[in-house]
């Protein structure tokens, strides 16, 4: 089950920006194929040069999420009581967190088979939820996902994903709301910009483990 996670947060967060307003389950299928096609043609290329990995990630992948209002929802109460700087800072990082996490997730992807299961919305929506689940090549049981939506300004924008009922926002949340807890939103802020930073040249990340390495296993 560890090996996959990280294959299958690349593939639930392949969602780039669409030029017109499709359902969001056409959205998925769409980004998925695209994603999917840039990796099996260029997966010798960002192995060896990460950097053009990371741009593609940040481009084609994270480009259709929400992250001012994921990042609201992972602080909580805490984001209330952040500077309009301080949560600029932390968009930004937590951004650059995720493109590392899923720019090592595109490397072990393995043809795995995903799944939509039927989608039923109305016009007048203003949330949507598109459930799918992954075919696993060892034939283990298939994995449920479920990505949530919601539209503003008639664009679908994702705000969370749910993994075998895990969220992804809730699982971050979690985790961040007891390091700002113990050591204050600066220090965590602090401590994802290092860890970024270290990714870009290997080295250790401030958590005591291999920066992008742990976080590209789970959120």
């Amino acid at each position: 089950m560890n090996r996959i996670i990280p294959v299958i947060l690349f593939l639930v967060l392949a969602f780039p920006v669409q030029a017109a307003d499709p359902a969001p389950d056409q959205i998925a299928r769409n980004a998925t194929d695209k994603i999917v096609a840039l990796l099996k043609a260029n997966k010798a290329e960002y192995s060896r040069d990460h950097k053009k990995l990371y741009a593609m990630v940040d481009e084609q992948v994270l480009t259709h999420f929400d992250f001012r209002a994921m990042s609201r929802t992972v602080l909580g109460r805490h984001w209330r009581a952040a500077s309009e700087d301080q949560r600029a800072r932390f968009i930004a990082e937590f951004r650059e967190l995720l493109v590392r996490t899923y720019a090592t997730a595109l490397l072990k992807y393995n043809d795995e088979e995903i799944f939509y299961l039927p989608f039923r919305s109305s016009p007048d929506d203003r949330t949507a939820t598109v459930r799918s689940e992954v075919r696993r090549k060892d034939g283990g049981p298939p994995i449920a996902i479920q990505y949530s939506f919601y539209r503003t300004d008639n664009v679908w924008k994702v705000y969370d994903v749910t993994i075998e009922g895990a969220s992804l926002v809730s699982t971050y949340q979690t985790t961040f709301a007891a390091r700002v807890q113990k050591e204050g939103l600066d220090a965590l802020i602090a401590s994802l910009a290092q860890d970024n930073k270290a990714a870009a040249t290997g080295k250790t990340a401030s958590n005591g483990g291999k920066a992008g390495g742990k976080a590209g296993a789970t959120p």
